[in-house]
């Protein structure tokens, strides 16, 4: 999918197009991102930690407290500077987001040293493709495809693992965004998102590493 600046690119094409590759990862919340980013052995750039404070005014607030599954309550465009930042320079310092405390608590340095890509997930990814193609940074785009609810479950046992929130917060999240998943979904097909299996973005995520080596 093209616009006038960056390209999101839901196939094998850009891979050999820049020296790093930059994959954006999306997926419903507890879908395995940050697993199948562990898995992959590259740098990562946890999107997450571009949420604001929850002392930031106007944040969108339903159920008595602050949405955080509202991308208003996420600060995009810091986010798409850092991912340009990083694919230009292989370097970049980013906010440290503790989300059990709603807040920054610090900050740490990437460094991608010899890596030929990265990694940038999270749940707002996809609106990281439009901030993306704002900022001139073209990006491999997949969406993690699975159950609603294997994902429920697996949310939910994260979740409470955790601590991220209060227990009767966990269940009411829980059961709103297992009603919204299917949207997601949809929302990431339209802005050129790969529906791929953990497995399949394994292997995507792979392929500049095998080109660097052969």
């Amino acid at each position: 999918m093209a616009s006038d600046g960056g390209t999101v690119a839901g196939g094998w094409e850009f891979l050999l197009s820049s020296p790093r590759t930059v994959f954006l990862l999306a997926g419903p919340s507890g879908s395995g991102k940050s697993r199948v980013a562990r898995k992959a052995g590259v740098p990562t750039l946890n999107l997450d930690d571009f949420y604001y404070d929850a002392d930031h005014p106007g944040l969108p607030r339903t159920l008595g407290i602050v949405d955080w599954d509202d991308p208003s309550t996420w600060n995009g465009a810091a986010a798409a500077e850092a991912i340009k930042e990083l694919a230009r320079t292989g370097r970049v310092e980013v906010p440290r987001y503790d989300i059990s405390a709603s807040a920054a608590v610090g900050t740490r340095v990437i460094d991608l040293g010899d890596a030929p890509c990265f990694i940038a997930e999270g749940i707002f990814a996809i609106e990281a493709a439009s901030f993306c193609r704002s900022a001139d940074v073209d990006v491999v785009a997949c969406y993690l495809d699975r159950p609603t609810w294997l994902v429920t479950m697996l949310r939910f046992v994260r979740d409470v693992r955790e601590h991220r929130k209060p227990l009767p917060v966990l269940v009411r999240r829980g059961l709103a965004l297992a009603g919204t998943d299917a949207g997601l979904k949809r929302r990431a097909l339209a802005a050129g998102f790969r529906p791929v299996s953990a497995t399949e973005a394994l292997a995507i995520i792979a392929a500049p590493v095998r080109s660097r080596q052969q």
